[in-house]
């Protein structure tokens, strides 16, 4: 067992003085606030994807097409890319917690548009708050939780930054996945399927805020603060190469997660004739869980190898769900989407990191903006150009297309982010 080390003092702003003092915080408290964090991450991406089984209820209701769904899937993404490039960043001036404790109420305020506006622009206008509340999210849970690692372990312990980047990284995978699930059950086996799941998923969301506002502060606010400004990628030149193809390989990996959170219902629907709603969000949580556990099971490769045994899984999976999709079988789909959703979840971690290991401390969640800022855009764009394809051409043809495109696409950004990372080291970056 791990000892944790001694009081250590932590620094924080004195708001009265406009200085900082050191004000000593225990490890016991940072556990705490580790553990609350990674939930309300998890719980908040969640939150993101509940609608995820809904669409074809949504498409009854309000009698729009496939092509609709995609549209109010791309406007979440609006929302994320929106707030990642104003606001993002901004934590690393004011502090993780008056970042992410609005950014939990503001998914609060989209489960109330979805439960009182119960019409397609309510549902635009919902999903576009909740992609603002996890753009705001995703750097600042991820520099929060690395932060409050080390107050638990201290800077140079063993474990440190490993287990922060993999709880992380699964929180965010696996919370994506947990959400359809979740979701999909409560849609087909009680009642209210419209509302239910959000009022469950709003409820806890405003426990966890609490918890996380009890929580330890990490960031040391710069004094003066910073005059606000957009978002920019602050990244050191030498890194610059590394940083880049990084995100390029975080985009590629998102456009096929995106698939899952947005097009998979429809596809589950048309081409294999699966209707049910516990059955669209299972299949979305088993590719999500799948990246998850993946990241968990293989978080001591370094990036290197995490990023070839991705590929080593991912390819079969594209070809495993594509030919279910062309022979109309359930079972072979969900077996491609969970060997892609286990590779595409290794992908993004390896650039996760990668991008990652050119942050400055002062900046970190700076540049960890810029790198899903960019992963965002994969995420929306490509599901955008595949709804469009499926007004003109049979489902499994766009998506033999989509896979084709996306493979080059992950072999290229993959090969530039190896050779940028030089020799890899024995143990995890």
């Amino acid at each position: 067992m791990t000892t944790a080390p001694p009081l250590a003092p932590v620094a924080t702003v004195d708001t009265a003085r406009g200085g900082q003092r050191d004000v000593v915080r225990s490890p016991r408290h940072h556990s705490f606030g580790f553990w609350v964090a990674a939930l309300a991450f998890l719980v908040n991406m969640g939150f993101s994807a509940v609608p995820t089984p809904l669409y074809s209820l949504y498409q009854q209701r309000d009698h729009f097409s496939t092509f609709m769904v995609t549209i109010v899937y791309a406007v979440y993404a609006v929302g994320v890319i929106g707030s990642l490039f104003l606001g993002g960043h901004v934590s690393d001036w004011v502090g993780r917690k008056r970042v992410f404790v609005p950014a939990l109420l503001i998914n609060v305020l989209s489960a109330l548009v979805f439960l009182l506006a119960p019409s397609l622009p309510g549902l635009l206008v919902a999903r576009v708050v909740s992609g603002v509340s996890v753009g705001l999210t995703t750097a600042t849970a991820t520099a929060y939780l690395a932060e409050l690692h080390v107050g638990i372990f201290g800077p140079r312990s063993a474990h440190a930054p490993r287990r922060a980047q993999v709880v992380a990284t699964a929180a965010n995978l696996g919370g994506i996945g947990f959400g359809p699930l979740v979701a999909g059950l409560l849609a087909q086996f009680a009642p209210q399927p419209l509302r239910l799941p959000y009022l469950v998923f709003g409820a806890v969301l405003i426990v966890l805020a609490l918890l996380v506002a009890a929580s330890p502060e990490t960031a040391v606010r710069p004094h003066p603060a910073p005059a606000w400004r957009p978002q920019r990628i602050a990244v050191p030149r030498a890194a610059r190469g590394a940083f880049f193809a990084a995100t390029a390989a975080g985009m590629a990996s998102f456009a096929v997660f995106g698939v899952f959170n947005s097009l998979a219902p429809s596809f589950l629907a048309g081409d294999l004739h699966e209707h049910s709603a516990a059955v669209a969000g299972a299949v979305a949580f088993a590719a999500f869980a799948a990246g998850a556990v993946a990241q968990i099971l293989l978080s001591r490769l370094g990036v290197n190898s995490t990023l070839r045994v991705s590929m080593a899984i991912l390819i079969p999976g594209l070809g495993l769900l594509t030919g279910g999709m062309w022979s109309a079988s359930l079972i072979l789909f969900v077996i491609g989407g969970i060997l892609t959703g286990a590779g595409a979840g290794l992908v993004f971690r390896g650039a996760l990191v990668a991008a990652g290991a050119a942050a400055p401390p002062e900046s970190r969640a700076e540049v960890m903006s810029g790198f899903f800022l960019g992963a965002y855009v994969g995420l929306s764009l490509p599901v955008v150009g595949l709804g469009i394809a499926t007004q003109y051409a049979p489902a499994r043809d766009v998506m033999l297309v989509f896979v084709s495109l996306v493979i080059v696409a992950l072999t290229a950004s993959l090969r530039a982010v190896i050779r940028a990372n030089g020799a890899e080291k024995s143990t995890a970056e």
